[in-house]
């Protein structure tokens, strides 16, 4: 099940530390697409890039609120490589497969905590962004997603050590760090929303970088804290942060 990354969709709000990925992208001869800001930085380094306009036929509107949310997009990066349908469609329609997913999400908390103005507040929840997220986990079997600069050197690693090709275990652990990202920033988006109701229809709660208790509530249960609570999780193996709890 290696699959081998050819083409790379990459649009984020953080650039740090993309550099050496975007050239491991561009010596390998990755066909790189990409947005805004996103595609002047990679340009800037010297390595070709396609805009996603030019592959849409579509410009970004609504003052950025919509570049990425187009079938030419989603079509390349949910389409199942094994299907004979999907690949048809793919042609019909002149698709091109996306096998990476270079992405990240508006800045929201670091905005709530920064301003207490509403509507720059809302600007901040990402659409495009968290929809990118979730197609490319869940074709995980043929796409690579990556969610968050935190997992950039985990990226670098496999392009070098792998020449580009990654394993199933691979993107499966990528694509899990992905739901996890867009887990804690939907409960934080949430948890904005509602802070002034009384009442909620049910708690929520993600902890960022949980720390492991020395004792658990039974002695298979390990428990985790961060600077305002403890939680205990139910089974024997312990879970890594951001801990998300319904």
């Amino acid at each position: 099940m290696q699959k081998q990354i050819k083409s790379a969709l990459i649009s984020v709000f953080y650039k740090d530390n993309l550099e050496n990925i975007v050239k491991a992208l561009g010596q390998q001869g990755v066909t790189i697409y990409s947005t805004g800001g996103t595609q002047k930085f990679i340009e800037d380094l010297g390595v070709k890039c396609v805009a996603v306009e030019d592959l849409t036929a579509y410009p970004s509107i609504l003052g950025g609120r919509v570049k990425t949310l187009h079938p030419k997009v989603f079509g390349g990066i949910l389409a199942r490589r094994e299907n004979p349908q999907d690949l048809e469609q793919l042609a019909q329609y002149e698709i091109p497969e996306i096998d990476l997913v270079i992405v990240d999400l508006y800045p929201f908390e670091e905005t709530v905590k920064s301003t207490t103005e509403e509507q720059a507040i809302i600007e901040k929840i990402d659409i495009g962004g968290v929809s990118l997220i979730r197609a490319a986990g869940k074709n995980y079997k043929d796409v690579v997603i990556v969610a968050s600069k935190d997992q950039y050197g985990a990226l670098e690693q496999v392009l070098v050590e792998g020449k580009g090709a990654t394993t199933l275990d691979q993107r499966r652990t990528f694509a899990a760090k992905a739901f996890e990202v867009c887990a804690h920033y939907d409960v934080a988006i949430a948890t904005w929303w509602m802070r002034n109701e009384e009442v909620k229809d049910y708690f929520q709660l993600s902890v960022p970088q949980g720390q492991v208790c020395r004792y658990g509530e039974n002695p298979i249960r390990k428990a985790f804290s961060s600077a305002t609570s403890t939680i205990c999780s139910t089974s024997s193996t312990a879970r890594s942060s951001p801990i998300t709890t319904w």
